[in-house]
C-alpha cells in the first residue's frame, strides 16, 4: 500500500506491506503539489502525478527508486486523469488540452497520443449517434390507473444510428474564468483484456471515444442526447456499459451497440452502474433506487 502524505511543505510517499503494515519505503517526491498515485495492476511501479497546475508524472519503483519522469508541456493546466491498463503495458494519461497520451512500460516514453477533435473524419471510425422517438399514448391508456404504468412503458425509445462521416461533435464551450473548468479528459477505462480505451472529454460529454489499443486509432465514437455520467467495462468481455442519467441503459461491443430502456415502476434515472466481477449482470444506481440487469449469456453462446 501507498500511501501520500505532505511534511514542511514537501510530498513524501510511504510503502508499507500489507501483510504485517510494516514500512517498507519512505521516501519524498518531485512534485510541488501531489494530486494522486496508483500502482500498476502488477504491483511494480507506482505512478505519482502532480497537481493540474504542472503537468508532471513520475514512475517510481517498489524500493523508492525514480524510474522515469514524463512532461508534455509546461505553462498550462496539466494532467486531470491517469489510468494504467491491466496488463501493466500501459500507461493512459489524460489532460487539460484534451488529448490522452500512451506511454510504454519499457521506456516510459509517449508511444501514441489520441485526440478529440470537434470533427471525426476518421474513415475507419465508426460513430453511432443516439436518435429519440416517442411513442404515442393511446386515449384509453392515460385513465387514473394507468398512468404510472404509461410513464414507463410510452415514454420517450431511443435507438443508435450509424453517421456519414465527417462527423460534428456538438461541443460545450467552458467558462475558464471558474474553477476546475469543463474541459479535458475526466475519464479513461482500459477494457479488461487492454485491447480497448474508453475516453469522455469533457467540452463534449455526450461523447465517449472508444480506442483500438492494438491498432492505436479511434474504433468508435458513441454521442448520447445527454451528458455522459459514467461508463465501465465488463470485467470478462470487451462490452461498454454507459449512462447518462436517464431511464436507458446503453451497452457497446465491437459488434455494435444498442439501447436498453430499464423497466420500472415511475421514473427511475441512472446516475451510475456497476459490473458483478463475472460479468453475467450488473447493478444501477438512481438517487433513490437501484436496478439489478442480468444478461443474456444463453443468446451469447448461440
Amino acid at each position: 500500500m501507498a500511501l501520500a502524505e505532505r511534511r514542511d511543505c514537501k510530498d513524501y510517499v510511504s510503502v508499507f506491506v500489507c501483510d504485517d503494515w510494516h514500512l517498507l519505503r519512505h521516501f519524498d517526491t518531485e512534485t510541488q503539489d501531489l494530486a494522486g498515485l496508483e500502482w500498476s495492476p502488477n504491483g511494480c511501479v507506482l505512478a505519482v502525478w502532480d497537481s493540474c497546475l504542472e503537468y508532471k508524472v513520475l514512475l517510481y519503483s517498489l524500493d523508492g527508486r525514480l524510474l522515469s519522469t514524463y512532461s508534455a508541456y509546461e505553462w498550462s493546466l496539466g494532467v486531470k486523469s491517469v489510468t494504467w491498463s491491466p496488463s501493466s503495458q500501459f500507461l493512459a494519461i489524460g489532460s487539460y488540452d484534451e488529448k490522452v497520451r500512451i506511454l510504454n512500460h519499457i521506456t516510459w516514453k509517449k508511444i501514441a497520443q489520441f485526440e478529440h477533435p470537434a470533427t471525426i473524419s476518421n474513415t475507419k471510425a465508426v460513430v453511432y449517434k443516439e436518435v429519440e422517438r416517442r411513442s404515442a399514448v393511446p386515449a384509453d391508456d392515460l385513465s387514473v390507473h394507468n398512468i404510472s404504468m404509461s410513464a414507463t412503458l410510452f415514454n420517450t425509445q431511443s435507438k443508435y444510428e450509424i453517421c456519414l462521416l465527417p462527423v460534428q461533435i456538438p461541443v460545450v464551450k467552458p467558462d475558464l474564468d471558474r474553477a476546475n473548468p469543463k474541459i479535458g479528459i475526466s475519464s479513461l477505462v482500459f477494457s479488461s483484456d487492454s485491447r480497448y480505451l474508453a475516453t469522455k472529454n469533457d467540452s463534449t460529454a455526450s461523447v465517449v471515444w472508444v480506442w483500438d489499443m492494438q491498432k492505436m486509432r479511434l474504433q468508435a465514437a458513441l454521442e448520447q442526447t445527454t451528458a455522459v455520467r459514467c461508463f465501465q467495462w465488463d470485467p470478462q468481455r470487451p462490452r461498454l456499459a454507459i449512462c447518462t442519467g436517464n431511464a436507458k441503459l446503453y451497452l457497446w461491443s465491437p459488434a455494435g451497440c444498442v439501447s436498453v430502456q430499464v423497466p420500472s415502476e415511475g421514473v427511475f434515472q441512472v446516475q451510475s452502474l456497476s459490473w458483478h466481477c463475472s460479468g453475467d449482470s450488473l447493478i444501477l444506481l438512481g438517487k433513490e433506487q437501484l436496478c439489478l440487469c442480468y444478461m443474456d449469456t444463453e443468446q451469447e453462446e448461440k
